[in-house]
């Protein structure tokens, strides 16, 4: 899905959260396919020229309608993934840091793998897994290290701050 993410930020943020229905209408609608099939098509990531175009300009008007509701799809998110630390917080579950683990652990064993050369490439299920895996491992690293959106707001924030003597 980074190829998403590249090409219109605003419907993969919306895919990866609470809004992804709108998300997955707006793709539906710009490549005029079955809604059933919008994650099959983002995944296979084949697009011609005019479906890419067309998802650039679902992508303005996904903006345009965040725009007119008030959203700010970067602040859902923080406050997502603060709702999850609080959460985490409170329970002191031992779930989360273990599939941490895990997911760490197959993602970067499948790349040494790769670089090993023990396994195929060319296998189609592995390289799925394999992004798939590395999404969530980027997912983790904002959990417990923050976003660079969140870091970028810190910088500018100190940026505009009065320096104390």
């Amino acid at each position: 899905m980074g190829w998403l993410e590249q090409i219109a930020p605003t419907i993969a943020t919306c895919l990866g959260g609470p809004l992804a229905g709108l998300a997955v209408t707006a793709v539906s609608k710009a490549l005029g396919i079955d809604e059933s099939k919008v994650n099959d098509t983002i995944q296979a990531g084949k697009l011609d020229a005019d479906q890419i175009t067309s998802i650039k300009q679902a992508e303005i008007e996904l903006q345009s309608k965040a725009q007119e509701l008030g959203l700010n799809f970067e602040t859902l998110a923080v406050q997502d993934r603060s709702s999850a630390r609080d959460m985490q917080k409170s329970t002191n579950s031992y779930i989360p840091p273990v599939l941490s683990i895990l997911v760490t652990v197959g993602f970067f064993g499948i790349l040494v793998a790769l670089m090993l050369g023990k396994v195929d490439s060319n296998n189609q299920a592995l390289m799925i897994m394999l992004g798939s895996l590395g999404t969530a491992w980027t997912g983790i690293i904002a959990f417990y290290f923050g976003s660079s959106a969140g870091s970028q707001a810190k910088d500018q924030l100190l940026h505009q701050s009065t320096p104390t003597k």
